[in-house]
């Protein structure tokens, strides 16, 4: 899937560099309407469609019983569409040469500050989830905003070439941000604002109902990154006391199964913020005695965390928690009027 993306942000480039670019165009993922090609009737496509199946990938990652699920689906029908995916979606073994090959056309998207993306290698990668957590005033909110503007940037530049969803539960979104941050990259903050999708989440049932909105947006044009900021506020209000935490852990799971299916099916980077809790079993004079909520559910769904803490001034301190590839390794940077920049001395 990185492979791919990484071919449909080059096409995309050159198409631009030539003027014509067909923003309805998208090869990073193969449109659920391609299964009427193969025998499966419009009306079983739309049913699909209306229950949260947007690509042949989704139809193809989802259970035979989730898929069963679907209102006016026999389970014969269900077994003839997976066969059908089957062919279209590869699912097999590679080796793992041709792993690294798909490792190495990843995109990354840039953070805006150069140690940062020394960092992170490059800077936040799609494909995949990162988490980002640390105290008030850390950043986490304001890393959100330049992401959502980086994205739209050429290749070249560290961007995507492509639009941004962010979905936000604290009420902490200002597109205002989002002008400053796009005249400091040159970009028109007009085109900018138009290239985010936003939505404000209300309850945790809201905010899962709005990632199906996303997957419908993003099977229709181009995304680079979707953002939720916070994906684990709401949860922690609407469930409450340990009676209900097993449910709590339970949705959260549910919600995090889909925002890792959606980095895989669109290719684009998803980025979620995290709060904090104070760590009763640390030391009151260790160097940091809080720790992130969401415990395994979210330390499991998450493919690269990253802490953020205060540090002298407006510099901030980001430190790789967990990640599959990066060292464990702190970076400081500073937050600006115009976004996230270089640490000041």
């Amino acid at each position: 899937m990185a492979a791919v993306a990484q071919q449909y942000y080059e096409e995309a480039a050159q198409n631009e560099q030539m003027g014509e670019e067909d923003e309805g165009t998208c090869i990073a993922f193969s449109p659920l309407e391609i299964l009427q090609e193969h025998g499966v009737a419009v009306n079983d496509i739309q049913k699909l469609s209306d229950a949260g199946f947007h690509t042949v990938e989704s139809v193809a990652h989802a259970t035979v019983r989730r898929l069963s699920e679907v209102r006016g689906l026999s389970e014969a029908k269900v077994l003839k569409i997976k066969e059908i995916v089957k062919g279209i979606v590869v699912m097999e073994f590679k080796t793992a040469a041709d792993a690294l090959e798909d490792r190495k056309t990843l995109v990354t998207l840039t953070t805006g500050s150069t140690e940062l993306d020394k960092l992170l290698e490059g800077g936040i990668e799609t494909g995949s989830i990162t988490e980002v957590f640390g105290e008030f005033r850390t950043g986490k909110t304001q890393l959100c905003h330049t992401l959502c503007v980086t994205c739209q940037m050429p290749v070249t530049d560290g961007g995507a070439e492509g639009k941004a969803i962010y979905i936000d539960t604290e009420g902490t979104f200002r597109p205002q941000r989002l002008q400053a941050i796009a005249e400091r990259f040159g970009l028109d903050p007009s085109v900018a604002l138009e290239n985010v999708a936003y939505a404000r989440a209300h309850n945790s049932e809201h905010q899962t109902e709005l990632l199906k909105m996303a997957a419908a947006i993003m099977s229709q044009d181009r995304y680079a990154l979707m953002v939720v900021d916070s994906a684990t506020a709401l949860y922690r209000t609407d469930y409450s006391g340990r009676g209900e935490l097993s449910e709590r852990q339970m949705q959260l799971a549910q919600f995090l199964r889909q925002l890792t299916r959606l980095a895989e099916e669109f290719g684009v980077a998803v980025f979620m913020t995290n709060q904090v809790v104070a760590n009763p079993d640390g030391m009151s004079f260790a160097k940091d005695s809080t720790k992130p909520i969401g415990g395994n559910i979210v330390a499991h769904a998450s493919t690269t965390r990253l802490r953020l803490r205060k540090g002298r001034g407006e510099n901030r301190i980001c430190t790789v928690y967990d990640s599959p590839t990066l060292p464990e390794a702190d970076a400081q940077f500073a937050v600006g009027p115009q976004g996230i920049c270089d640490a000041q001395d």
